[in-house]
């Protein structure tokens, strides 16, 4: 019965391979050379094969044998890894790492992050929620993570109870496909000009997400809740509208689209933050997958890093990812939609 087999009888098995007769086996396991062919015997009649050649001086494999030892010396090395990790977890308990990242937070770059954390904690657990504007501090709140990516100038849920850290900041670019009118014009573009194009703006997932929602650049406003809809609608020629650097990098480099310019028009990077409770002090895997997160060595082309983290006071009004990245020159008062 395979049930009966035992991690002994594979490392006799295993040991009679390398070592090149039962006797060698013995000694390198240390065992009677009685219990060496016992162990064999025994996994041969649960196996229901025959292992060694009995005709020889020397231990030589069977085709079955010759068949079943890549298997006998992988569930061998994976009982070796599941000791260690059982040695570890016993010694410094399951680093656990849950984490609420806004859609527009660089992907590959996270990616390569949560990489190098495995890395230096192979049993890490990890909890990853993609979210959009208050969505991640909803979650810190309700206890669900534990850290949140989340965009400066969306407001807070609670600011008495979460603070933030200052982590990195992402380059926007304003992007349409060579197909739309506004690619056809060349040099920056007035915002009036804008202003009769359908603008494509990223909306909160969040229940009350229209009590939230005001002008952006354009009366007119298409509205999705997914950015991947966002870039798949904007490469259709559909609507123009603003997205991070490295999420088009590739489609302006291909044509696919196409960057415009803003004439009397400032916009600056995205600045990501760490949202967390008030008090809350980060394990020490949570402290490394923040300064991984925010390295600026780490970082895609046109991302950056500021050395000092800072608290970030509460946002007068609420924003969509857009309106924090775009303001003209001069102040020009906002109708909610």
């Amino acid at each position: 019965m395979l049930d009966n087999v035992t991690i002994n009888q594979l490392r006799a098995f295993v040991a009679v391979c390398d070592q090149g007769s039962f006797s060698g086996a013995a000694r390198e396991l240390r065992r009677a050379q009685s219990a060496i062919s016992h162990a064999i015997n025994a996994l041969e009649s649960a196996f229901d094969v025959v292992l060694f050649e009995r005709n020889t001086r020397k231990a030589t494999l069977t085709a079955a044998g010759r068949s079943l030892l890549p298997d006998a010396r992988g569930v061998i090395s994976r009982t070796e890894e599941m000791k260690m990790r059982a040695v570890s977890i016993a010694e410094a308990g399951v680093p656990q790492a849950s984490i609420a990242v806004d859609t527009y937070f660089p992907r590959a770059h996270l990616i390569e992050c949560l990489r190098t954390l495995q890395a230096d904690f192979p049993t890490v657990a990890i909890n990853l929620r993609m979210t959009t504007m208050q969505g991640g501090e909803r979650l810190v709140l309700e206890g669900t993570c534990a850290l949140a990516v989340t965009i400066t100038d969306v407001p807070e849920l609670s600011p008495a109870t979460i603070e933030r850290q200052h982590l990195c900041e992402a380059q926007m670019v304003t992007v349409c496909a060579p197909s739309h009118p506004l690619a056809a014009i060349a040099g920056p573009i007035q915002r009036e000009e804008f202003g009769r194009h359908i603008q494509l703006v990223v909306t909160d997932n969040q229940p009350d997400a229209e009590k939230t929602q005001q002008g952006v650049a354009s009366e007119r406003q298409w509205r999705v809740n997914d950015l991947g809809a966002k870039h798949d609608l904007l490469r259709g020629s559909l609507c123009w509208g603003h997205m991070p650097h490295h999420l088009v990098a590739e489609d302006l480099a291909n044509g696919t689209l196409v960057e415009l310019q803003r004439r009397a028009w400032h916009m600056r990077p995205l600045t990501f933050m760490i949202s967390q409770r008030r008090g809350y002090s980060f394990s020490e895997c949570e402290t490394r997958l923040v300064e991984f997160l925010g390295n600026a060595q780490r970082l895609p082309k046109g991302a950056s890093q500021r050395s000092v983290s800072r608290k970030v006071k509460k946002a007068r009004r609420p924003a969509t990812s857009e309106q924090q990245s775009v303001r003209p020159a001069a102040p020009r008062r906002m109708s909610a939609k």
